[in-house]
């Protein structure tokens, strides 16, 4: 069958970069041996930069193997739980090292959730001890016994400072909601003290790509979230296939802007993990706002970022994007959700550098396709997939009959970064996985040249008089409009149509315009039965963490209010 030959024949590969392969030689190394090879190599190269205050790949390691014996000395062994609820800051990168280094499993968990989301995360991973940030110290020490929790063990913003940060924060902290004081607990340690007290000589656990390293847990806009079992060769294969990627870049020095959230699994591979295996420094934003973005790239001048949309948009429509110089970027990495056409332009011209655009999943530790770095980049395309990763667009009804070139369906994916399954939850995982193939719920198309393009998620779309809308195609065009910062198309029940569209619009500073101006701008360019019935305006739209405006929380909010 002409589909089926199409995706077995990796079209995509003749639309591959000079240099990279289609099936990589993976070195049988775990991260915290490449850890300790970049410290090797480059001991005195800058790894990590919070605030300035800089340490060196020595440093990083000695800090990693204190803390390791410290978790030992608590009782960590292979196998245990260790959750780490912290932003990107020193003691982030130091525990996640640590805990893989004992053959612990890492629970990389997000500061921002609540208590009962909390609460299920920690207890499905089965958590023994928990990193977090005295923010968060009371309230983790109040949930602690609906957890599986012994030890906390919390640090501060205030722990790793440059002079003379390091003597003013003590004086603002409080005041200014940056530390706060943690109540005295049984088993509750300072960071410090555990560093301090502990030696740099830590048991070490032999490891093997099989091993489990991590529970990451999705997101759980769709429902309840799950962990994600990752395992050591998921993730060093992972930034081996992303390393492949760009062969120009192997075996040179830059700085990296560590901006991605690392408890997002798309910031853990390609802001932390990538610079640790490319012995790169690493600036640490702990909020990744646009202001402090631009401040950090005046101050340290980083080659790449590897950022998310609302990152790019927020950092356009800041006044302080006028004085900075943006040229110091060689590339871009951007992923989560489609990056419109027009922040592309706009941000390109400015920087000079590329944007290649991604696509990943939790699932797969994240990154299964992107863009060429020197190639042809398809703008709205999602790209190609990377070595040693196939891919296929098969039917809706049942996922098993490949769809000829251009038709869209489910696209399924095969690969060393794809996890072996969630954790306690073999039916999801025999909905994930089947036969070999990881089933991303994704509705996407595979043009000629083995580009992939995302249409939207299954779940997503909008039937409106018998007609399936993609969400993302009513979005491009509003994106477009000169007087529009951001947007979110939902269906929502209509009993004549199905569903009616509804769009939610946030405007450009400054800026003013009616639903009937908008909707008179969507009548020039969308088909009728893909404008909006109703749009609303608003100051912000939810937004996860790595800043993906949640579609699913929108709809969610409607409905509600048609049921009172």
């Amino acid at each position: 069958m002409a589909g089926e030959a199409s995706y077995a024949s990796k079209p995509w590969l003749k639309s591959y970069d000079k240099g990279v392969p289609e099936k990589i030689k993976y070195e049988e190394i775990c991260m915290p041996d490449i850890l300790d090879r970049s410290a090797a190599k480059f001991p005195d190269r800058m790894a990590l930069s919070f605030q300035g205050y800089n340490m060196t790949y020595k440093a990083l390691k000695d800090m990693v193997e204190r803390f390791a014996t410290c978790l030992a000395g608590m009782g960590v062994k292979k196998g245990d739980a260790v959750a780490i609820i912290l932003p990107n800051m020193i003691p982030c990168v130091v525990a996640y090292y640590a805990t893989l280094r004992l053959g612990a499993v890492v629970v990389l968990n997000n500061p921002t959730y609540s208590d009962r989301e909390l609460e299920h995360q920690l207890n499905d991973s089965g958590s023994k001890t928990l990193i977090t940030i005295d923010l968060l110290g009371n309230r983790m020490i109040d949930l602690r016994p609906k957890t599986t929790v012994k030890q906390i063990i919390y640090t501060s913003i205030g722990d790793y400072l440059p002079f003379p940060k390091s003597i003013l924060f003590p004086l603002v902290a409080k005041k200014e909601k940056l530390a706060a004081d943690v109540k005295p607990a049984k088993d509750v340690y300072k960071w410090k003290d555990c560093i301090a007290k502990s030696q740099p000589n830590s048991p070490r656990a032999k490891l093997t790509f099989d091993d489990t390293a991590m529970y990451q847990y999705t997101g759980g806009t769709t429902g309840v979230s799950k962990g994600v079992i990752l395992t050591h060769g998921n993730i060093s294969k992972q930034v081996q296939q992303i390393c492949a990627w760009f062969p120009r870049f192997i075996g040179t020095h830059h700085v990296n802007l560590g901006a991605l959230p690392f408890f997002h699994v798309f910031g853990m591979s390609c802001a932390m993990n990538f610079s640790i295996f490319q012995a790169w420094g690493d600036i640490l934003i702990p909020r990744p706002q646009p202001q402090p973005l631009l401040e950090a790239i005046r101050k340290f001048k980083p080659a790449f970022g590897a950022l998310v949309p609302t990152m790019y948009i927020g950092m356009l429509n800041h006044p302080d994007m006028k004085k900075t110089d943006m040229t110091c970027f060689k590339g871009f990495f951007s992923g989560s959700a489609p990056l419109p056409v027009e922040v592309i332009h706009d941000f390109e011209k400015m920087t000079g550098a590329v944007i290649v655009e991604g696509f990943g999943m939790t699932e797969t530790t994240p990154v299964t396709h992107t863009n060429p770095f020197e190639g042809v980049r398809k703008i709205g395309s999602i790209g190609l997939p990377l070595s040693d990763t196939e891919c296929r667009i098969v039917d809706l009804d049942k996922g098993e009959k490949d769809m000829p070139i251009g038709e869209p369906g489910e696209m399924i994916i095969r690969g060393p970064q794809v996890t072996k399954g969630y954790l306690n939850q073999p039916g999801e995982t025999a909905n994930l996985l089947r036969d070999g193939w990881c089933y991303t719920g994704d509705i996407a198309t595979m043009d000629q040249n083995g580009y992939f393009y995302i249409v939207d998620r299954k779940k997503d779309m909008i039937i409106t008089g018998g007609f399936n809308v993609y969400p993302r195609d009513v979005d491009e065009v509003y994106y477009e409009h000169p007087k529009v910062m951001e947007v979110c198309s939902i269906g929502l029940p209509d009993a004549k149509r199905g569903e009616n569209i509804k769009l939610f619009v946030v405007l450009k500073e400054g800026e003013t315009a009616t639903a009937e101006e908008l909707i008179a701008y969507g009548k020039t360019k969308l088909a009728t039965y893909k404008l909006p019935a109703e749009i609303e305006f608003r100051k912000e739209l939810p937004k996860s963490t790595v800043g993906k405006v949640l579609r699913k929380e929108l709809r969610a909010e409607e409905l509600a209010k048609r049921k009172k």
